[in-house]
């Protein structure tokens, strides 16, 4: 695959895919686009608030949406929309975030447990999905999918954005799948996880 961050604006359909899901329900994989707005504040919207607790990289409400579908700067991180189609309308089943970059507060933190990372080799990942949509093997198709861009890309190093709550097993056995493994532990409003996989 011969891609580039450029691609995900200029050329969205080089990093779009569709899948079927096991249950043959067809999903379009696709960057977020500045029109955007009303699926994925209404996507938002729609998490549970166990989800939400679960996956909280920034607020989720209309306004978020608005901002983010306003500010697309894909020379720094891609937005992954999931959407399905019910009659004309197309609805937003999960959102994977990826910075293409690492943020501060996960520099530090790394760099004290003596693993520096690198913003032209790290990437960061932050996954959701819709309530409905979590155990239907969505997210495993997404990562798969997404893990082929990063090495595309040039990315060595996958880390997860903010890390995980040490009680979400589920998550983390599904980050393990792809190769995650745990570094250290660390406590914000509970107990995390970092975790970092090789590509």
């Amino acid at each position: 695959m011969n891609i580039s961050l450029a691609d995900f604006d200029a050329h969205p359909e080089k990093v779009s895919k569709k899948i079927v899901l096991p249950n043959e329900r067809e999903v379009l994989l696709r960057p977020l686009r500045p029109d955007d707005a009303s699926i994925l504040g209404t996507y938002f919207l729609s998490l549970s608030q166990e989800t939400r607790n679960l996956f909280a990289p920034h607020p989720f409400d209309r306004a978020t949406a608005d901002a983010l579908c306003a500010q697309i700067d894909s020379t720094r991180e891609m937005r992954l929309l999931a959407t399905v189609k019910e009659g004309e309308i197309e609805q937003v089943v999960a959102y994977f975030i990826t910075f293409f970059y690492v943020y501060d507060g996960d520099r530090k933190r790394y760099e004290e447990w003596g693993i520096p990372l690198n913003d032209a080799t790290d990437c960061q990942i932050a996954p959701s999905a819709a309530d409905d949509y979590q155990g239907t093997g969505l997210g495993r198709m997404m990562m798969e999918h997404l893990v082929e861009l990063y090495r595309a890309l040039g990315y060595q190093r996958m880390v997860l954005l903010g890390g995980v709550r040490q009680h979400n097993k589920q998550a983390i056995g599904f980050y393990k799948r792809f190769g995650f493994r745990t570094v250290a532990e660390f406590t914000t409003k509970a107990p995390n996880y970092h975790m970092i996989a090789n590509l």
